[in-house]
Protein backbone atom coordinates (compact mmCIF):
# COMPACT_ATOMS: atom_id res chain seq x y z
CA UNK A 1 0.00 0.00 0.00
CA UNK A 2 1.33 3.37 -0.85
CA UNK A 3 0.65 6.30 0.83
CA UNK A 4 1.39 9.98 0.93
CA UNK A 5 0.94 13.12 3.16
CA UNK A 6 -0.04 16.63 2.24
CA UNK A 7 0.42 19.75 4.23
CA UNK A 8 -2.13 22.54 2.70
CA UNK A 9 -0.54 25.85 3.37
CA UNK A 10 -1.55 27.98 0.62
CA UNK A 11 -4.05 30.23 1.98
CA UNK A 12 -4.18 33.60 2.47
CA UNK A 13 -4.28 33.98 6.07
CA UNK A 14 -6.54 36.96 5.57
CA UNK A 15 -8.40 36.68 9.49
CA UNK A 16 -5.02 36.64 10.68
CA UNK A 17 -3.51 39.82 9.39
CA UNK A 18 -0.08 38.72 7.52
CA UNK A 19 2.23 35.27 6.73
CA UNK A 20 0.49 33.13 9.97
CA UNK A 21 2.77 29.89 8.87
CA UNK A 22 5.46 32.02 9.80
CA UNK A 23 4.91 32.88 13.05
CA UNK A 24 6.40 31.31 15.71
CA UNK A 25 5.13 28.82 18.09
CA UNK A 26 7.70 27.28 20.52
CA UNK A 27 10.38 29.10 18.64
CA UNK A 28 9.44 27.52 15.15
CA UNK A 29 7.40 28.43 12.12
CA UNK A 30 3.48 27.05 12.47
CA UNK A 31 4.07 25.35 9.27
CA UNK A 32 7.44 23.73 10.65
CA UNK A 33 5.26 22.05 12.92
CA UNK A 34 2.97 20.51 10.57
CA UNK A 35 5.59 19.45 8.00
CA UNK A 36 7.26 17.66 10.96
CA UNK A 37 3.94 15.50 12.40
CA UNK A 38 2.98 14.93 8.01
CA UNK A 39 6.88 13.70 7.84
CA UNK A 40 6.51 11.52 10.77
CA UNK A 41 3.26 9.73 9.06
CA UNK A 42 3.43 6.45 7.29
CA UNK A 43 3.92 7.89 3.71
CA UNK A 44 6.38 7.59 1.06
CA UNK A 45 5.90 11.09 0.34
CA UNK A 46 5.21 14.55 1.86
CA UNK A 47 3.97 17.28 -0.22
CA UNK A 48 3.17 20.48 1.08
CA UNK A 49 1.20 22.96 -1.20
CA UNK A 50 1.91 26.53 -0.07
CA UNK A 51 2.58 29.76 -1.92
CA UNK A 52 5.49 30.44 -4.10
CA UNK A 53 7.37 32.77 -1.65
CA UNK A 54 6.83 30.09 1.32
CA UNK A 55 9.82 29.49 3.01
CA UNK A 56 10.63 26.09 4.27
CA UNK A 57 13.33 24.93 6.05
CA UNK A 58 15.45 24.43 6.70
CA UNK A 59 14.16 22.94 10.42
CA UNK A 60 15.71 20.79 12.91
CA UNK A 61 13.84 17.06 12.40
CA UNK A 62 12.42 18.16 9.46
CA UNK A 63 13.26 16.62 6.17
CA UNK A 64 13.39 18.15 2.89
CA UNK A 65 9.51 17.74 1.50
CA UNK A 66 8.57 18.15 -2.36
CA UNK A 67 6.32 21.73 -2.66
CA UNK A 68 3.31 22.62 -5.15
CA UNK A 69 3.69 26.08 -5.01
CA UNK A 70 0.41 28.29 -5.99
CA UNK A 71 -0.64 31.49 -5.66
CA UNK A 72 -2.75 31.87 -2.97
CA UNK A 73 -5.88 29.91 -3.70
CA UNK A 74 -8.98 28.69 -2.40
CA UNK A 75 -9.26 25.27 -0.14
CA UNK A 76 -10.16 22.93 -2.94
CA UNK A 77 -7.48 24.55 -5.63
CA UNK A 78 -5.35 23.39 -3.05
CA UNK A 79 -6.39 20.23 -2.15
CA UNK A 80 -6.56 19.58 -5.73
CA UNK A 81 -3.43 20.87 -6.92
CA UNK A 82 -1.69 18.14 -3.69
CA UNK A 83 -3.95 15.37 -4.91
CA UNK A 84 -2.27 15.40 -8.26
CA UNK A 85 0.70 16.10 -7.07
CA UNK A 86 0.11 12.52 -4.77
CA UNK A 87 -0.24 10.50 -8.44
CA UNK A 88 -1.39 7.03 -7.99
CA UNK A 89 -1.04 6.91 -3.72
CA UNK A 90 -3.72 4.74 -2.69
CA UNK A 91 -3.82 7.08 0.46
CA UNK A 92 -3.56 9.88 1.32
CA UNK A 93 -3.00 12.07 4.98
CA UNK A 94 -4.28 15.73 4.39
CA UNK A 95 -3.00 18.10 7.12
CA UNK A 96 -3.28 21.42 7.24
CA UNK A 97 -0.59 24.02 7.89
CA UNK A 98 -2.26 25.70 10.46
CA UNK A 99 -2.31 23.16 13.07
CA UNK A 100 1.10 22.64 14.91
CA UNK A 101 -0.51 20.53 17.45
CA UNK A 102 -1.36 17.68 16.13
CA UNK A 103 -1.16 14.50 17.76
CA UNK A 104 2.06 12.20 16.74
CA UNK A 105 0.18 9.03 16.70
CA UNK A 106 -1.69 9.83 13.46
CA UNK A 107 -0.73 6.44 12.43
CA UNK A 108 -3.42 5.05 14.03
CA UNK A 109 -5.63 6.36 10.98
CA UNK A 110 -4.59 3.29 8.93
CA UNK A 111 -5.37 0.84 11.35
CA UNK A 112 -8.72 2.49 12.07
CA UNK A 113 -9.59 2.17 8.33
CA UNK A 114 -11.16 -0.82 8.13
CA UNK A 115 -11.91 -2.78 4.88
CA UNK A 116 -13.70 -0.61 2.35
CA UNK A 117 -13.94 2.50 4.40
CA UNK A 118 -13.95 6.16 2.74
CA UNK A 119 -12.19 7.87 4.86
CA UNK A 120 -10.72 8.16 8.79
CA UNK A 121 -10.01 11.35 10.91
CA UNK A 122 -9.71 11.73 14.65
CA UNK A 123 -11.67 13.15 16.94
CA UNK A 124 -11.76 15.08 19.96
CA UNK A 125 -14.68 15.64 22.42
CA UNK A 126 -17.24 14.65 19.52
CA UNK A 127 -15.39 16.96 16.44
CA UNK A 128 -13.34 15.64 14.01
CA UNK A 129 -10.50 16.80 13.30
CA UNK A 130 -6.71 16.30 11.29
CA UNK A 131 -5.58 14.88 9.24
CA UNK A 132 -8.25 13.63 7.23
CA UNK A 133 -6.40 9.70 6.11
CA UNK A 134 -8.31 9.38 1.88
CA UNK A 135 -9.10 6.22 0.39
CA UNK A 136 -8.91 5.93 -3.30
CA UNK A 137 -12.67 6.79 -3.71
CA UNK A 138 -12.22 9.85 -1.42
CA UNK A 139 -9.24 11.08 -3.65
CA UNK A 140 -11.64 10.68 -6.72
CA UNK A 141 -14.54 12.69 -4.93
CA UNK A 142 -12.41 15.31 -3.02
CA UNK A 143 -10.79 16.18 -6.72
CA UNK A 144 -14.14 17.14 -7.85
CA UNK A 145 -14.65 20.03 -5.25
CA UNK A 146 -14.84 23.38 -5.62
CA UNK A 147 -14.40 26.87 -4.36
CA UNK A 148 -13.82 26.72 -0.30
CA UNK A 149 -15.38 23.15 -0.20
CA UNK A 150 -13.38 21.19 2.10
CA UNK A 151 -13.60 17.48 3.07
CA UNK A 152 -15.74 18.41 5.77
CA UNK A 153 -18.78 18.28 3.22
CA UNK A 154 -17.89 15.04 1.43
CA UNK A 155 -17.21 13.19 4.76
CA UNK A 156 -20.51 14.22 6.67
CA UNK A 157 -22.89 12.27 4.26
CA UNK A 158 -20.94 9.22 4.39
CA UNK A 159 -21.83 6.19 6.93
CA UNK A 160 -18.52 4.62 5.90
CA UNK A 161 -16.27 7.31 7.49
CA UNK A 162 -13.97 5.30 10.37
CA UNK A 163 -12.83 7.72 13.89
CA UNK A 164 -10.29 7.46 16.01
CA UNK A 165 -11.80 9.04 19.33
CA UNK A 166 -10.02 10.74 21.64
CA UNK A 167 -7.20 11.61 19.48
CA UNK A 168 -6.64 14.59 22.12
CA UNK A 169 -6.78 18.08 21.72
CA UNK A 170 -4.51 19.09 18.73
CA UNK A 171 -6.33 17.60 16.21
CA UNK A 172 -8.71 20.69 16.32
CA UNK A 173 -6.86 23.41 17.38
CA UNK A 174 -6.08 25.27 14.26
CA UNK A 175 -4.66 28.91 14.16
CA UNK A 176 -7.34 31.33 12.04
CA UNK A 177 -6.94 34.53 13.73
CA UNK A 178 -3.51 36.38 15.61
CA UNK A 179 -5.86 35.90 19.19
CA UNK A 180 -6.05 32.04 18.31
CA UNK A 181 -2.28 31.63 18.57
CA UNK A 182 -1.62 34.52 21.33
CA UNK A 183 -4.43 31.88 23.40
CA UNK A 184 -2.61 28.86 22.46
CA UNK A 185 1.08 30.62 23.91
CA UNK A 186 -0.80 31.68 27.19
CA UNK A 187 -1.84 27.99 28.12
CA UNK A 188 0.35 27.28 30.49
CA UNK A 189 1.10 23.69 28.92
CA UNK A 190 2.33 25.56 25.74
CA UNK A 191 5.64 27.14 27.27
Amino acid sequence: MTAAALVLAAGSARRFGGNKLAALYRGEPLLAHAIRTACAAPVGRVIVVCAPDCAIGPWPDVPPVEQVPLVSCDLATSLKAGLAAAGDAQHVFVFLGDMPLVPPGIAALLAAMIGNDYAALPRHAGRPGHPVLLSARAKADAALLAGDAGLGRLIRQRSDVAYLDDAGEGCVIDIDRAEDLALLLSRPDQT
